[in-house]
């Protein structure tokens, strides 16, 4: 196995220095050609970061309103929110986006309110709506971590239960759900890639554009690879930064 692999990263080294067989030339920066390549993709990442943060800071408002009603002992307040949950996590995201870029103006429409949903406020509305569910079983995960004792004791002291969450158990419960909040961030900046098939002029859909013009597939999409991995690990250095910084790391 280890011969195997040897073997093949010789390879890929030897095509690489040829310059025959592989057309690396397609994004060297020490040419026109490949400087402009390289620029065009990287004019997405504006698109791809805007796309994300928007679709997360939406889908941490929903998955909030959708978890506090959910942990309701009240069955008729806890059930809708588990009827969503369980709803849109069934829900492949390519199908939502298809319904929601193509279908939901169809929808308005016929109810009389006439709204044209441009590719990327398609592709923000499926993101958030698609990540929101898991949003907010991260949220009833954290806040029910906390001990029920803390509730009561908050209850003693005449807190309502609005005071309760937002001095005592947020506080608390936001350091365990922060680092999967993270991945859900993280989540949502790599399944931002299906807004290519919609037109959004993001990473992908860059890279999809340069192929067709250039023919060079395995090089321009190595790229692209390596352009997510720089965001993901930005973000996950940011994260573990943030974590840090609030008293998360448990290993400080």
């Amino acid at each position: 196995m280890k011969n195997l692999f040897a073997l093949a990263a010789l390879t890929l080294l030897a095509g690489c220095g040829s310059g025959g067989n592989w057309g690396w030339y397609v994004i060297d920066p020490t040419t026109t050609q490949g400087w402009n390549n390289i620029t065009f993709l990287l004019d997405g990442f504006g698109a791809t970061i805007l796309l994300s943060v928007i679709a997360a800071a939406l889908s941490m408002v929903i998955g909030m309103l959708v978890a506090l009603p959910g942990m309701s002992t009240n069955r008729w307040i806890s059930l809708p929110s588990r009827i969503y949950i369980e709803f849109i996590r069934a829900i492949p995201l390519l199908p939502m986006l298809f319904w929601v870029f193509y279908g939901l103006p169809v929808v308005l429409q016929s109810m009389g309110v006439t709204v044209r949903i441009d590719a990327f406020w398609g592709a923000v509305i499926t993101l958030a709506i698609s990540d929101s569910a898991f949003t907010a079983e991260i949220y009833r995960s954290g806040i029910q971590s906390i001990a029920r004792g803390q509730t009561e004791a908050a209850k003693t002291i005449g807190l309502t239960y609005g005071q309760t969450m937002r001095y005592v158990i947020l506080p608390q419960a936001i350091r365990r759900i922060l680092p999967p909040l993270a991945n859900q961030f993280i989540y949502i900046v790599k399944m931002s890639a299906f807004a290519s098939v919609i037109g959004m002029q993001e990473l992908t859909r860059r890279a999809n554009e340069l192929v067709v013009t250039e023919y060079r597939p395995l090089e321009i999409y190595t790229l692209l690879i390596l352009e997510y991995l720089v965001l993901v690990l930005i973000i996950s250095f940011f994260v573990r930064w943030l974590e840090r910084k609030m008293g998360a790391d448990e290993s400080r």
